[in-house]
């Protein structure tokens, strides 16, 4: 992806949303399986960190496959807010909000 960027391909929404769904819908699928396989076993092995570190003890942690999407997209809005000419990090966000989105219409958290 980095010589497309180098050639300025992406200077469009059209351009980044293209490269998004490329990515969610074939590199990332190849490489990693489908978004509810791995956002799952991500928000597996979230809980018990967020439980120790986060909240009271005793309280209950459940982390979903939309909400690891969510915290997902926050983390490419920080980068991008810090970086805002990393294209990386909007076409990821736009890729981790398709994943979120198609999640939570397949039965995922309300």
């Amino acid at each position: 992806m980095k010589k497309y960027v180098k050639e300025n391909i992406f200077d469009s929404r059209e351009a980044i949303l293209e490269e998004a769904e490329r990515i969610v819908s074939q590199d990332r699928n190849k490489e990693y399986g489908g978004p509810e396989n791995s956002f799952s076993l991500i928000a597996k092995l979230w809980e018990p960190v967020i439980s120790s570190r986060c909240v009271a003890e005793g309280t209950e942690v459940k982390v979903d496959e939309v909400t690891v999407a969510l915290l997902m997209a926050l983390l490419k809005i920080a980068r991008a807010s810090s970086n805002q000419n990393h294209i990386d990090s909007w076409i990821d966000c736009c890729g981790y909000m398709a994943c979120g989105g198609e999640l939570a219409m397949l039965g995922g958290k309300d």
